[in-house]
């Protein structure tokens, strides 16, 4: 099978497309990443063929008066760029990010099935949950529900603008109005931090986390036996800054040993700590304890590793996660941030094993879908 996996710059969406790719080639299939200059390099190395799309970097837009718009006219421009390029590797099946709303317009224009790669939980509305971004629990009882309920209209409003906006997009390019939708959905997620809902979607399937190390570097943790804390600052725009020189600011006198990861290069730290980038994994293996802002991807290399998190949420998404993660039991939000609340989150986690028991219970993958096999059905199913 061959197959087109369009996904953006951000390291929280190509990260698990360039795994996914892997785990394509692995299983004997022919995969391409369409992606964003940065990455080309770094998936050749590990064996996938890739090539930049034109027109994927979406331009700054904070601040801009209609983000929707903006958003949708965007796509239109991705999938003008994508249809002689995806035309060109004539894939069975096209993958597309959840943000790269303009590679499944160019699928449809070309009339090839397209699966929606969600590199988070199940963002979808449902009208039995609080809206997402809300990082509340649902409601229970009659005025849990009757908050939900109330909630849910706040959002609607903008959900239907966003329906209709998509709609003249479609139109403008040559598209019905309305779409199929995704031929299958990969919710690429840790089952722990999913929400059960009745309106579940059909096509929509638990994958587990696609995983991949962005730097075959190894970091050297300062030496000795004492507790490791690993700090991870956002990679995304909507990240809470300064966030790593108040963590070490917190941590001194603890007597613990710190590494801040990194994609940049190493910067001054105490004699107790290292920075720079290395793989993450492997830091996670000595670490006792990571202090994060609240990414998905981050999230779930600890909670796969057994690791108990201190969360500093930023904007986007990070909020949502932040709570699902505490109230499973895993980690403790700080919001907002000072040098004192990180110290006693930090304290408070180190001083507790019931985190870390939590944070190995959620690793499990028990009952989780194969990506690859559920794209070959689909693909089968559509051809039939």
């Amino acid at each position: 099978m061959r197959v087109a996996v369009v996904s953006g710059g951000d390291p929280g969406h190509v990260v698990p497309a360039i795994a996914l790719c892997l785990r394509f080639l692995e299983a004997g299939d022919t995969p391409f990443l369409l992606t964003g200059d940065r990455w080309i390099a770094p998936a050749a190395r590990s064996g996938i063929t890739a090539s930049r799309v034109h027109g994927l970097a979406l331009a700054d837009l904070r601040g801009c008066e209609d983000l929707g718009s903006e958003l949708h006219s965007q796509a239109a421009a991705l999938a003008t760029a994508l249809v002689p390029q995806l035309e060109s590797l004539a894939p069975d099946l096209v993958v597309c990010d959840v943000l790269a709303l303009g590679a499944s317009l160019a699928a449809e224009l070309l009339g090839v099935p397209w699966a929606q790669l969600s590199p988070h939980p199940l963002y979808e509305p449902s009208r039995w949950l609080p809206p997402m971004g809300s990082g509340l629990a649902p409601g229970t009882g009659v005025r849990g529900r009757m908050r939900d309920t109330v909630l849910r209209a706040f959002t609607a409003r903008s959900i239907r603008q966003g329906d209709r906006q998509r709609a003249l997009v479609r139109q403008e390019i040559g598209l019905s109005a309305r779409g199929p939708g995704p031929a299958v959905r990969l919710i690429a997620t840790l089952p722990a931090l999913e929400v059960p809902r009745p309106d579940w979607p059909a096509n929509a399937h638990v994958v587990g986390p696609l995983l991949w190390e962005a730097s075959e570097d190894l970091m050297v943790p300062p030496p000795g036996d004492a507790p490791l804390v690993m700090i991870a600052p956002s990679t995304a725009w909507t990240g809470a800054r300064g966030m790593a020189s108040m963590t070490l600011e917190a941590l001194q006198g603890l007597g613990v040993r710190a590494v801040v990861s990194t994609f940049a290069p190493p910067d001054d730290v105490p004699s107790w700590a290292r920075s720079g980038p290395g793989r993450q994994d492997e830091l996670l293996r000595q670490s006792s304890l990571l202090v994060c802002g609240g990414g998905h991807g981050m999230l779930v290399k600890a909670l796969r590793a057994g690791v108990p998190v201190v969360v500093v949420p930023g904007g986007g998404d990070q909020w949502e996660m932040a709570n699902r993660v505490a109230r499973q039991g895993s980690g403790v939000i700080v919001r907002p941030s000072t040098v004192d609340s990180l110290r006693d989150a930090v304290v408070r986690v180190l001083g507790d094993p019931g985190f870390a028991a939590a944070a190995s219970r959620a690793a499990s993958l028990e009952g989780v879908r194969d990506p690859v096999e559920v794209c070959r059905a689909a693909v089968t199913a559509g051809v039939r």
